[in-house]
């Protein structure tokens, strides 16, 4: 049976044990369904080979020689990661169109006695309620934006927020980047349509009478793009900014950096990458910084000359913030109670 999918929080409503995505490999990769595990029925390279004699050849043959490679697929599949699951196990099925691919293997499970279904529309069905939710629905909720200059904990102070009864959505960690230059996280980031994807359920599960908080970003985070209705509602949001002093910001990049400091040749070639902003004289000198491991005065530098100067001709054409909170200190016992700053300005935006 196929289910029908009406908004992304429905997927979740329907309680299936798990999602299997029988989409070749490339395909999951650039995305999935939340949670989706991959059981390939063709590989990339099945896939190509099939659609290849289809076109250029028969379809009956391109049918045929399909039919046998799912088959072979599918019985790895059932004797290799399914061969554990019980009897009353309920799976949904997808591939791309709800066709085929997904059609053949939830036949075989269901012949089986598994309680399988299918998605109507496939994947191409789940990625238009994305497009919907990000690019054509109105953001839901009042957004108000947690500014501050690099190095002022933005990212950790707001997720403390929740803990005070603060709703958030942190695009830094749906995005899998810190949204500098210096930002990339191991592993690296999702594709751009992975991004909208774990956008659009985290938007979807925002109650729309309470406003959310987002931290400040260009309208890009790393190399993904932010969508253009929430990109609009975030620079039309009352903005609460923190400030803290500047030795206290370069303790808190050396802690929350510390992955990037630790891989000196990373570090020292994102320094390289500011050669077409600054002059020959400090990268030389932040370069030794960095081989010498003087990391604070390195963080300093950087802040002072680069990312202040930068924020501060950003800022200068945005209206005055909301509201103002200093951090004496960002040491990690501090960041509870500035948390706790930011919700109390946040409950007076809305009160």
């Amino acid at each position: 049976m196929a289910i029908t999918l009406w908004r992304l929080s429905d997927l979740a409503a329907h309680g299936f044990d798990d999602i299997i995505d029988v989409r070749a490999p490339s395909e999951y990769a650039e995305d999935r369904l939340p949670g989706a595990i991959s059981l390939p029925v063709l590989s990339d390279e099945e896939r190509a080979r099939v659609g290849t004699i289809y076109t250029q050849q028969s379809p009956f043959l391109a049918r045929k020689i399909g039919a046998a490679l799912v088959a072979r697929n599918a019985a790895a599949h059932i004797e290799g990661p399914l061969a554990d699951k019980p009897g009353g196990w309920r799976p949904l099925v997808y591939c791309w169109r709800g066709g085929q691919r997904s059609g053949s293997f939830a036949l075989i499970l269901s012949q089986i006695g598994w309680r399988v279904e299918t998605l109507a529309g496939g994947y191409k069905t789940w990625r238009g309620l994305v497009v919907s939710t990000l690019y054509e629905d109105p953001f839901p909720c009042p957004v108000i934006v947690l500014d501050g200059n690099t190095g002022t904990a933005k990212t950790e102070i707001l997720n403390l927020l929740p803990g005070l009864g603060v709703q958030v959505l942190d695009l830094e960690g749906l995005a899998r980047h810190r949204g500098s230059l210096f930002g990339a996280v191991e592993g690296g980031q999702p594709a751009q349509r992975g991004f909208e994807t774990a956008l659009a359920v985290a938007i979807s599960r925002l109650d729309p009478r309470r406003p959310v908080v987002v931290e400040a970003e260009s309208s890009k985070v790393g190399n993904l793009r932010l969508p253009p209705q929430l990109w609009s509602a975030m620079t039309a949001a009352p903005r609460i900014v923190l400030s803290a002093p500047l030795e206290e910001r370069a303790a808190y990049l050396a802690r929350a950096y510390a992955d990037v400091i630790a891989d000196r040749a990373r570090l020292c070639a994102v320094i390289e990458q500011l050669r077409t902003v600054q002059p020959r004289d400090i990268i030389a000198d932040w370069l030794a910084m960095a081989e010498t491991g003087a990391f604070l005065p390195l963080a300093e530098g950087l802040m002072a000359r680069h990312y202040d100067p930068r924020y501060a001709r950003h800022r200068a054409r945005m209206p005055a913030p909301a509201a103002r909170i200093e951090a004496a200190s960002l040491a990690p016992a501090a960041l509870p109670g500035v948390a706790a700053e930011v919700a109390m300005a946040v409950a007076r935006l809305v009160g």
